[in-house]
């Protein structure tokens, strides 16, 4: 194939890969609090121009990943307890809602998948694995939320569904994290919609509690 005709991956194509890839670096830790992003840099990493990669910083930006401190230099946020407290008072609004529609619609075939997950979460946490384990507590929530049946609930969620993996990733209590989603799916799939809002709900807590206590102490107010 002459270079002509090569296929050449379109400027919006670019931009989701290099976007997707730093969202996954920041989860996962590579990328540091206080870490700054070079526009040069990233592009000579990803082999690309400057401006997909001037497009993904600024839709870090709008997540939650990173922020301007100044107009020249960008870096990872850091979390703050008042970022910590916000998304998980979300979490207890949403999730525990999803919860209870999902014990009201699951079909057997749904919650064959969610006990899929079970098994694959723990296999990881047998592992150590925490990039996997992230990933598959993430989709674990994520099947609840389309259980429920609700768009609007899945849209009010999706923008800070990113931020929310990257705050949990810091929880490394990972066996306490698996009987917990065991429990919740039992809740759920015994079809009690007050169990299964009182095991989400518990378990949010739960997560909170932990989640601010890696990442600012036993000290830190919650």
């Amino acid at each position: 194939m002459s270079s002509t005709t090569a296929k050449i991956e379109p400027l919006g194509a670019v931009r989701e890969r290099v976007l997707a890839t730093l969202r996954q670096d920041i989860i996962a830790g590579r990328l540091r609090p206080g870490d700054r992003l070079v526009e040069r840099e990233l592009a000579e990493r990803f082999g690309v121009s400057r401006v997909p990669v001037r497009e993904a910083i600024r839709a870090l930006v709008a997540e939650g990943f990173v922020h301007f401190e100044t107009p020249r230099r960008t870096v990872v946020r850091r979390l703050t307890p008042s970022d910590v407290r916000e998304l998980f008072e979300l979490r207890e609004a949403l999730e525990v809602y999803a919860a209870g529609l999902a014990a009201t619609r699951a079909t057997p075939e749904e919650l064959a998948e969610v006990a899929e997950l079970l098994d694959r979460a723990a296999a990881a946490t047998e592992a150590g694995d925490a990039e996997v384990i992230t990933d598959i507590n993430s989709r674990l929530h994520d099947s609840i939320v389309t259980i429920a049946g609700n768009t609007l609930l899945t849209a009010a969620l999706e923008p800070v569904a990113g931020r929310l993996r990257w705050m949990t990733r810091r929880n490394e209590e990972w066996p306490q994290l698996l009987v917990e989603h065991r429990e919740l799916y039992e809740a759920i799939a015994s079809g009690d919609p007050d169990r299964a809002r009182a095991h989400a709900l518990a378990h949010v807590r739960t997560n909170h509690r932990s989640t601010v206590r890696h990442l600012f102490g036993d000290d830190a107010q919650q």
